[in-house]
């Protein structure tokens, strides 16, 4: 595979780049030409065969200018073919006039390796060059066997040079290219994978924020609704201080929903942690737990070391989850909330209640699957189970952790 080689590739390209790449070959060629043909005024040489060689250095300028440049930017075959004939055939004829014109190889054997798309057409071109060069050369002196016998094993050397530098240049080009494809791939791929990441990012918060409105807003408007219906059942039976007692509490829990809501429009901690500790927010929690259900609910948590933000969050919203489903399922008269460790220590955190109970085989739902999740997420684990003298046990349990 030769230079030209290089052009022909499937990933993203600049497509200025190789026209950049050829502008400067434009000029090496004209370069090279016109040094040719300074050397040869310089040289001495006079009537015919300098007008030969200007001829013939005139002709590859020209043939360059029509079909070379044109091929070199649009890689076709049969104008690069053309092109590199004519070349084979101006060079020979100025050399037959001289050897000074030898100095056109520069640029011969360059478009022979940039101009052809394999590398058999490379070598049929270059050794055309070189048999062309070294008969014109041998023509020169006469035909005389002692210029053939120089000329021949110099022009045998320059075809293993260029036939070997070509070689070279095509492997380093195709390594190029190589690496080229597979920076492509590795962009794609790394497209692809923040594509990837990105939905699942999307994904996961989206879960984050079904827990998060589940263990607040949703269970807030929950008991909004039972004490709803506690005060209308209150008002049916005249007792006024109970309905503005429900009125009361259904205020309370619909600003702490409002401001759930803003915390997490802002994406700001829990607000029953803002300026305060776990442990006031599992008294507050439970307190409120105990008005909107006529129910008892003690908090037990004096031992309790240093947390972690994360770990609060972790507690308070399996403590909100497990109270809500005390209401809604078990029918308990008293609940006990426990909580224990922190500080270099494991966290734990019970909450028993003496209601009805629950089973071993029921299914789990969207509160229960949110708050193993969230467990499981910090590296700790969840038991929800019956206890032997009747009620539900919810132990969290969070490994230990350096004391902040």
């Amino acid at each position: 595979m030769p230079v030209g080689d290089a052009v022909a590739t499937d990933g993203p390209r600049d497509p200025w780049a190789w026209d950049r790449i050829v502008l400067w070959w434009d000029v090496a060629a004209y370069a090279v030409l016109a040094l040719t043909v300074l050397s040869l005024l310089l040289a001495g040489s006079r009537g015919r065969a300098l007008a030969v060689q200007l001829v013939c250095v005139a002709v590859i300028a020209l043939a360059y200018a029509l079909v070379g440049a044109r091929a070199a930017r649009t890689r076709d075959r049969a104008r690069a073919l053309a092109y590199l004939a004519v070349v084979v055939v101006a060079t020979t004829g100025a050399v037959t006039q001289g050897d000074v014109a030898v100095s056109l190889l520069f640029m011969a054997f360059a478009h022979a390796w940039m101009l052809t798309d394999s590398l058999r057409d490379g070598i049929v071109v270059v050794t055309a060059l070189v048999v062309g060069t070294t008969l014109g050369i041998w023509g020169s002196a006469g035909w005389e066997d002692a210029a053939l016998a120089q000329a021949a094993p110099q022009m045998g050397v320059t075809f293993v040079f260029v036939v070997a530098l070509g070689l070279w240049v095509a492997f380093t080009m195709r390594q190029s290219e190589e690496n080229a494809r597979l920076v492509d791939r590795l962009r794609a791929a790394q497209a692809e994978l923040a594509a990837t990441q990105h939905a699942a990012g999307v994904v996961a918060e989206r879960e984050r924020l079904a827990r998060e409105i589940h263990d607040t807003l949703a269970q807030g408007f929950t008991s909004v609704v039972m004490q709803a219906q506690a005060a209308g059942a209150a008002l049916d039976r005249g007792d006024d201080g109970s309905v503005r007692e429900r009125l009361a509490t259904m205020e309370t829990t619909a600003r702490d929903n409002l401001a759930e809501a803003r915390g997490l429009v802002a994406a700001f901690a829990p607000v029953p942690l803002q300026g305060a500790t776990l442990t006031d927010a599992l008294r507050r929690l439970a307190g409120r737990w105990a008005a909107e259900t006529g129910a008892r609910a003690t908090v037990s948590a004096d031992d309790v070391g240093a947390l972690e933000p994360a770990e609060e969050v972790v507690l308070l919203r399996a403590a909100q989850e497990a109270l809500a489903n005390v209401r809604r399922h078990a029918g308990a008269a008293s609940v006990r909330v426990t909580l224990r460790g922190g500080g270099g220590r494991p966290v734990e955190l019970d909450v028993i209640d003496d209601g009805r109970g629950i089973d071993d085989d029921v299914a789990e739902g969207f509160g229960l699957r949110g708050m193993r999740e969230r467990v499981t997420a910090g590296g700790g684990s969840l038991d929800v189970g019956p206890r032997e003298d009747g009620g539900t046990a919810v132990h969290v349990r969070l490994p230990a952790r350096s004391a902040s």
